[in-house]
């Protein structure tokens, strides 16, 4: 980073190396005490080497009590009510292309007007993807990708974290494969569903290739999250024939595959079945969740419906069916562009005619916005949505009727696999942190912060001669990730107490001393 101020170190939390970083808080700092932000990765696709990362003022946060973070900024403007919009957002923030991005790469909540809630960097050439809040055993949980991304498909391994942040399990793919960045996805039965990629050795002949090449499949997988059992598998090369494909042949090599499926989504069906999305074959397939039979499609060359006025999609992501035959689709349209812009669609499925009609379709505010890759389409209460645009570093959040209410946006160098709003918790194990600086006017400052926690409301400075004998000295409401709270004391030991809205304490941080 080119900063002599910090020393790296490594830390292992739940297995993995995460590069972390032991600072002083910055020039002048007369105390300091702060822990380490809490992270999982997989040492087979991370390394200890720090990644390439800036951190102009106007891109990125920087904290004096967490000298070690430099999440980005993330812009949000209101622009009407926000009522049923969740309070936080998730994001996952990564470079665009390339290994520098503004800011660090990493997991990040944000309260509802971007400021950051919870932020767990990564170093290395591995990216995380897909940050977003789920239920295991009954309880919130946050769930990630974690792995080296390819110009096909990633390598990695899946985690789900508790509301301390605490790892809860790790996911793998199984059947000797590694887990793909497109999906995880959590299952009320205690599972997890997975996407991998296949090669395999096949005729391309019918789609312009040799007669003896190489493609990658798309595979889904079920996963018993306790055991780590694949207890559902489903290969596309075993039901989807390659001539239903979209995307122009290119490569058929082993060191460069034809991918003729893409797979990027997978959900249980209200009925219990899957829907898989691909995106090269421009179709949902909804698969028998025992047989893996395919039981319609929607979409493609040989789709089972058809489709009123604007309810066509191509090169698709994140398919869900929040209600029996009512299914949300992010609509790319685009790498190659089949229409002047991407959308987040809901569409009602009408399985006896089967035939698809467009209820509602979502588009960013400047008409022609186009998200080559990536996205997300989330359904919120009232028939309201977030969408996130993928490639696009931007997300919005809308009114049933396609008004827009909130309006947010990465560093335009970075970017979100996908973009979700929900609730959230935090109460993470680590103590506040707290750096003592003097205060030019008079007395010192306390730099007050705690990484994920949600529910303080007020900060109080401790001071005294003696770490026995301190009296609070200062108190203030929380302004953000960090308060300064200005105190009229000498010290020389100081502590900083975090307090929710009823006054009762939450934490307290290390004692530090100003000599």
């Amino acid at each position: 980073m080119g900063d002599s101020r910090f020393n790296r170190r490594n830390f292992l939390i739940g297995g993995g190396t995460v590069a972390g970083l032991a600072g002083l808080g910055g020039a002048g700092a007369i105390g300091y005490a702060w822990p380490h932000s809490p992270g999982s990765a997989d040492d087979a696709t991370t390394d200890a080497a720090g990644s390439s990362f800036s951190t102009p003022d106007w891109g990125a946060h920087s904290y004096v009590s967490r000298g070690d973070l430099f999440p980005p900024r993330v812009s949000v403007t209101i622009s009407g009510s926000t009522e049923g919009v969740p309070p936080y957002l998730f994001l996952a923030n990564k470079p665009y292309k390339g290994p520098v991005s503004v800011g660090q790469k990493g997991l990040l909540i944000t309260q509802q007007d971007g400021e950051p809630v919870w932020f767990s960097p990564i170093s290395g050439k591995g990216q995380v993807l897909d940050l977003n809040v789920s239920s295991y055993k009954g309880k919130p949980v946050l769930t990630w990708w974690h792995g080296i991304t390819g110009a096909i498909y990633a390598k990695g391994n899946c985690y789900i974290a508790d509301s301390s942040y605490s790892p809860v399990a790790t996911v793998k793919a199984g059947n000797g494969l590694m887990a793909d960045m497109h999906e995880f996805n959590l299952t009320d039965q205690g599972t997890a569903l997975l996407d991998a990629y296949r090669p395999h050795t096949v005729d391309l002949s019918p789609v312009g290739g040799p007669s003896k090449g190489t493609l990658v499949s798309g595979v889904a997988q079920e996963i018993d999250i306790a055991t780590g059992e694949v207890i559902f598998e489903w290969d596309s090369i075993d039901h989807v024939p390659i001539t239903e494909t979209k995307e122009p042949f290119f490569g058929g090599t082993t060191d460069n595959p034809y991918d003729y499926f893409h797979i990027n989504s997978i959900a249980v069906a209200t009925d219990g079945n899957l829907l898989i999305s691909s995106r090269h074959t421009w179709t949902v397939y909804k698969v028998h969740r025992h047989t893996g039979k395919v039981l319609w499609r929607l979409g493609g060359k040989k789709s089972d419906f058809s489709f009123g006025p604007g309810a066509g999609f191509s090169w698709q992501h994140h398919v869900r069916e929040p209600a029996s035959n009512l299914v949300t689709v992010f609509d790319n349209a685009s790498s190659p562009p089949e229409a002047s812009q991407s959308r987040g669609l809901i569409l009602n499925l009408d399985t006896q005619r089967m035939h698809a009609t467009l209820q509602q379709a979502f588009t960013y505010p400047a008409a022609g916005l186009l998200s080559d890759n990536q996205g997300s389409m989330q359904l919120l209460p009232g028939n309201r949505a977030l969408v996130g645009w993928g490639s696009q570093p931007f997300f919005n959040a809308y009114e049933a009727d396609g008004s827009v209410t909130l309006s947010g946006n990465l560093q335009i160098t970075n970017q979100s696999y996908r973009a979700f709003a929900g609730q959230w918790t935090g109460h993470p194990k680590d103590k506040p942190a707290l750096v003592v600086k003097p205060n030019p006017a008079r007395g010192v400052a306390a730099y007050a912060s705690w990484n994920g926690a949600t529910e303080v409301e007020t900060w109080r400075v401790h001071a005294g001669k003696s770490e026995s004998s301190m009296d609070v000295v200062a108190q203030l409401p929380s302004t953000g990730f960090e308060t300064v709270i200005p105190a009229n004391s000498a010290g020389p030991y100081y502590m900083v107490t975090a307090h929710d809205s009823s006054g009762s304490q939450l934490g307290q941080s290390e004692v530090v001393h100003s000599g």
